[in-house]
């Protein structure tokens, strides 16, 4: 056999060489962020832990709440403002029964934090109607009695006056898809269907 040869060494990249190459594309990725990042302007502030003021615009006014970065926007509501038509049940966004409308969309105030309610406008069900004034959603939940224990109720009109205002005129499947999020443990489901049909209708 011939010896191997001694001549200039097989193209290609070596293990260090290719180690070399991403370490350094890698600090340069790093420094480009950086350098975005600084352009942008300088991070945002950081809170707490300690208490801090928030401004939340809730039901057409501003009010100031001084909290924990970790209250929800449900605990802030009921514990600091007194607005305790959205209730206190599951906690876990399962239940819907503290549903408030966060720019116009159902959110359950229990899964969101008071500080990421800032900027936007929220609206509680005391901010829908009054007992001399009620929203056409209401007035047709006390029509069609639906409500037992009523614990749910704060919830349910306020996700049916969300449902109203994107599907006017909702059929039956519609009206239940779209209070799927929200439970009854009274099982009033079909006076709850009634008075949301019902309520479309006044709206028009």
């Amino acid at each position: 056999m011939g010896k191997p040869s001694r001549g200039k060494p097989a193209q290609g990249v070596s293990r260090r060489t290719f180690l070399k190459s991403v370490g350094v594309g890698a600090a340069a990725t790093g420094l480009a962020a950086g350098a975005a990042e600084a352009a942008q302007g300088a991070p945002p502030a950081i809170l707490g832990p300690d208490a801090v003021p928030l401004s939340l615009r809730i039901n057409g006014a501003v009010h100031t709440v001084t909290v924990e970065p970790r209250v929800t926007l449900l605990r802030a509501l009921r514990n600091h403002l007194w607005l305790t038509g959205a209730k206190e049940v599951c906690e876990r966004g399962g239940c819907g029964a503290c549903t408030v409308l966060l720019d116009g969309q159902p959110v359950c105030a229990c899964m969101l934090l008071a500080v990421d309610a800032v900027g936007h406008e929220i609206t509680t069900v005391e901010g829908l109607g009054t007992p001399e004034g009620m929203s056409p959603v209401q007035a047709a939940f006390v029509e069609h009695d639906a409500m037992q224990c009523g614990f749910c109720t704060p919830g349910f009109v306020v996700a049916s006056t969300a449902l109203l205002a994107r599907t006017p005129h909702p059929s039956l499947e519609e009206i239940k898809a779209g209070l799927a999020g929200n439970l009854c443990r009274c099982g009033t489901y079909s006076r709850i269907f009634a008075a949301v049909q019902d309520a479309a209708k006044r709206r028009a």
